[in-house]
């Protein structure tokens, strides 16, 4: 009997995937994408070329640039509502809860993983809830100023998922080199369930 089932596989993959992708978006819009870099950028080059821009203009140009990319955070918005409905049906197979069974047994280690895996999963319903709130704020009937607030304590929550993702990799690297050999492979063939009693 396989320990990880295959739509569990699959899942996490594509979770991996679209958690990648979005804090992608994320670092180009605060880096070679950011308005307030490229306004300054496009005012200066167009005055090099006797085009005079207004700041404001400069600053439309700018977010129009990264318009298109920033497109893509929105998709992977709501393929990540998706993937979080798919993991809350997950939780009732043997691989969607394998982190939480046998709870009391767990060495302290352990338990502190388990807890983990729910403050992001958590934190992810959040920033899914928080960043539709804000693309519909006016749908919703919010003001702007409502939407803005939203914003700055989405971009705030995002802070534990940019913490979370190199914790999460260098734990399993970590585990994969100690205790928990085979751990990356068995989430790729599904590893073996009368091993993983065993080791407990």
């Amino acid at each position: 009997m396989k320990k990880w089932r295959l739509d569990f596989r699959v899942w996490h993959w594509i979770h991996a995937t679209v958690i990648l992708g979005l804090l992608g978006t994320v670092f180009l819009r605060k880096t070679f994408l950011s308005w307030r870099t490229n306004s300054e950028i496009l005012s200066q080059k167009l005055a090099e070329m006797n085009m005079e821009v207004s700041i404001e203009q400069a600053k439309v140009l700018a977010k129009a640039i990264r318009h298109p990319m920033w497109e893509w955070h929105i998709i992977l918005g709501y393929a990540l509502v998706v993937l979080l409905i798919w993991r809350i049906s997950l939780f009732f197979t043997d691989s969607g809860k394998e982190n939480y069974q046998n709870f009391k047994e767990k060495s302290l280690h352990k338990k502190m993983v388990s807890f983990g895996y729910i403050g992001i999963y958590t934190t992810l319903v959040f920033m899914a809830i928080s960043g539709f709130t804000i693309h519909f704020y006016e749908v919703l009937g919010l003001t702007k100023d409502i939407a803005h607030d939203i914003k700055e304590i989405h971009e705030f929550v995002f802070n534990a998922v940019l913490i979370f993702v190199p914790l999460h990799i260098i734990g399993v690297l970590i585990a994969e080199n100690r205790d928990e050999r085979g751990i990356i492979s068995d989430m790729i063939h599904g590893g073996d369930k009368l091993n993983s009693l065993k080791e407990r």
